[in-house]
């Protein structure tokens, strides 16, 4: 059986019955059925049920937002700005649709040469449950969109999520069976990769999980997207303005209580800014109000879960060790744990060299620009990087030489449905989002067309 429990309160929620391997085959060969049909409809009517998508989004936005908040712990807050985002999203891509899935006329040695967009087929996608909605429809919707069909495997403790997208989408009127949620074990998602009908998967989750399925996938020839972890660095150079800085710090390592792969993970300061920059940092962490999740005025509620709290007790105990200082924070009580801000942060130190899933910023700070460009790469992920200064052609400067798959000047890491999205490294391989995601999952055929007067 899958439970799904409150971390604010310990409570159970839910209880659901895994489907058997009959009935997620049985989903996969409708899929398959529906997305052979799918692929005709004219694109003006699949963007128009990309409208209605973003309608009913919105009239469910506040149950929507309530079952993510009791899933997962994140504000209620959050939870209505995620639904909103899938909703934008929709619309982005409906406006966008017949540019960025136009045909391309390219000139060569026949009469006619042409590059189109086709559907592969149904794209399995494995998802995580920090952002139950939003990192399910930044690949459903580009998916559906080029038309494929689409099947869902959700993280277990948001399958009350998944099963609301799924209805979302219905009511929205895409065809039947074309999107489903899979309440399945590992070893059957396993078997749906290696299926002939099953053309692709997209994970979003940790370089462990994208290692396994990308290994499958590679085994019987599938085409992976991969988002994974990250250890962001958020660099300030002396000529920042501060305040501003530091409340982006804030934003953008505590959002979602610390619990995103793009989350600044490690602020890198310059040595002649650090006392006023740190005070005026702490300032900030300390405004945050830690409290019940679904109560408007809380910035910050529990982790996902006990175990998640403890783990981030163990990061900061090692860190202490080695010779940090906690500056606030660094207290756990239950799934709760403190923001948390340390100094005095070197390189040997697990918060340096893991991804830390979690409310705890270490400060580092180094004498010059050059060595700060050279900490924010010393890392074995590249997901998002992020730089502060006034000066916005330096500020551009040092962002092109961030190893990173997205970097920012003046405002936090952040995903864009305009923009592509992804890292390299071990933060993953391929692009949602934008024109880029479009094409992820989709047959880029070449048609050439010759008089056949010569061969």
């Amino acid at each position: 059986m899958i439970l799904t429990k409150n971390p604010a309160s310990g409570k159970l929620l839910q209880i659901y019955a895994p489907y058997s391997e009959a009935m997620v085959f049985s989903m996969l060969e409708r899929a398959h059925a529906a997305h052979l049909t799918w692929r005709q409809v004219p694109l003006h009517e699949r963007t128009a049920l990309l409208l209605k998508l973003a309608d009913v989004l919105r009239r469910r936005s506040e149950s929507y937002a309530r079952l993510m908040t009791e899933e997962t712990g994140k504000t209620i807050r959050a939870a209505r700005a995620e639904i909103e985002k899938c909703a934008w999203t929709c619309e982005i891509y409906a406006d966008k649709a017949a540019a960025w899935l136009a045909e391309e006329e390219i000139a060569a040695d026949g009469i006619k040469h042409r590059v189109v967009i086709e559907p592969l087929g149904v794209i399995l996608a494995v998802m995580p449950w920090n952002f139950p909605f939003w990192q399910v429809m930044r690949f459903l919707i580009p998916t559906l969109l080029t038309g494929n069909g689409a099947l869902l495997k959700h993280a277990t403790n948001v399958t009350g999520s998944a099963l609301k997208i799924q209805e979302a989408v219905n009511e929205a009127g895409f065809p039947e069976g074309l999107f489903v949620t899979l309440l399945a074990s590992h070893a059957v998602v396993e078997q749906i990769i290696a299926h002939p009908l099953c053309q692709g998967v997209s994970l979003t989750g940790s370089a462990e999980a994208g290692r396994a399925v990308a290994s499958v996938a590679g085994r019987h020839l599938k085409k992976v997207v991969l988002e994974l972890g990250g250890s962001d660095p958020f660099i300030v150079l002396g000529d920042a303005d501060i305040p501003a800085a530091a409340k982006a710090a804030v934003i953008g390592r505590f959002q979602n209580n610390g619990q995103s792969c793009i989350a600044a993970k490690r602020l890198i300061v310059l040595k002649e800014i650090e006392e006023v920059f740190t005070s005026t940092l702490l300032a900030e962490v300390e405004k945050l109000v830690v409290g019940d999740p679904l109560d408007e005025a809380t910035d910050i509620g529990p982790l996902v879960s006990e175990q998640a709290a403890e783990i981030m007790e163990q990061f900061v105990l090692d860190a202490v060790a080695k010779g940090a200082v906690v500056r606030t924070g660094g207290t756990r009580k239950g799934a709760y744990f403190t923001p948390t801000v340390l100094t005095g942060v070197h390189s040997a130190m697990e918060v340096m060299t893991q991804e830390v899933f979690g409310p705890i910023l270490p400060v580092i700070t180094t004498d010059t620009v050059e060595e700060a460009i050279t900490l924010a790469n010393a890392t074995r992920f590249g997901l998002g990087a992020s730089v502060w200064s006034r000066d916005l052609e330096k500020g551009e400067q040092v962002a092109r030489q961030l190893a990173a798959g997205a970097t920012f000047v003046n405002s936090i890491t952040k995903s864009d449905p305009r923009m592509p999205f992804g890292g390299i490294r071990e933060s993953g391989l391929g692009r949602e989002l934008s024109y880029w995601g479009l094409r992820e999952f989709a047959n880029i055929k070449t048609i050439n067309v010759y008089s056949g007067e010569e061969v």
